[in-house]
């Protein structure tokens, strides 16, 4: 995409430039989102920027902006349609390499669009399953924040591609807290199981969206700690994110989940993911 949003500007991606001493490029001081648009809407932008605010008050940045004009302008200035907004905000540039800052620094805000599918309006029978592996949590301790510092995850994710499956389950005392990249959840007997919300997990758009359209439907949910036998002996496996939506995981180190397929409760899931994207693009 040609244009991007660099410090209050629009400006084509060519001529973005940051400070060699900005503090997201030395440090990983910088929190950062995701946020999918369909056909120019953002889809649970609020939610994105609420978890936005709640990642820059922890690690104590102001960054007083109106997002959803600026990010909604960007995706215009870049055909609309269906696209994915990457949103980062860094403590900004100091000039030298200190751990300490100014109180009074000045972030430095970066937005980006890339194109994304519009997985609600392909249908269920075009999601594919995972494979997955589960691997350790070897993640800080405010996983809460959308930090930058990604480093944990990427490691996890190229263990699980040099291991032939797509995604990493990370577990970490003995229970399950969330995949590299998405939010995990299992099903057994009818009722969908999903890791406590803390700070081991970052607190998942669609894995909100998921406990509240289960409740609208009747269908029971709980938050629980989930260990390795519990994941294993699982009816369905899902992992959720912003962009995938609910997918399906049909293996687990090398064994099936349940009879390998995808499962009812899934479908029905996609199901009222689908008639909700189709009401909010519609409304």
């Amino acid at each position: 995409m040609d244009t991007v949003f660099l410090n209050g500007e629009f400006i084509a991606q060519q001529q973005a430039t940051v400070s060699v001493f900005d503090r997201g490029f030395l440090f990983g001081d910088s929190v950062y989102e995701v946020i999918p648009f369909y056909r120019g809407q953002g889809f649970r932008l609020d939610e994105h920027l609420q978890r936005l605010e709640h990642s820059l008050r922890a690690i104590q940045i102001n960054a007083d902006y109106d997002w959803k004009t600026i990010l909604t302008r960007l995706v215009a200035m870049n055909g609309g349609g269906n696209l994915s907004v990457y949103l980062q905000i860094s403590r900004g540039c100091s000039g030298n390499r200190s751990h300490i800052y100014a109180a009074d620094m000045v972030p430095t805000v970066f937005a980006c669009c890339s194109p994304i599918k519009n997985i609600y309006a392909a249908g269920a029978d075009s999601i594919a399953g995972v494979r997955a592996i589960v691997t350790a949590d070897l993640r800080w301790g405010r996983c809460d924040i959308k930090s930058t510092g990604l480093l944990p995850n990427i490691l996890v994710m190229q263990q699980a591609r040099q291991s032939g499956v797509d995604e990493a389950l990370m577990i970490r005392d003995g229970l399950l807290t969330e995949g590299a990249s998405c939010n995990l959840m299992l099903v057994d007997k009818g009722v969908i199981y999903t890791p406590k919300r803390g700070s081991e997990i970052l607190g998942g758009t669609t894995r909100e969206l998921i406990l509240e359209l289960a409740a609208e439907d009747g269908i029971p949910t709980q938050e629980v700690d989930i260990d390795y036998d519990r994941l294993m002996a699982a009816d369905e496996v899902w992992i959720s994110s912003s962009t995938r939506a609910v997918v399906p995981v049909l293996e687990i180190d090398g064994q099936p989940v349940a009879d390998g397929n995808k499962g009812p409760l899934w479908a029905r899931m996609f199901e009222l993911f689908t008639r909700y994207q189709n009401d909010l693009m519609n409304g």
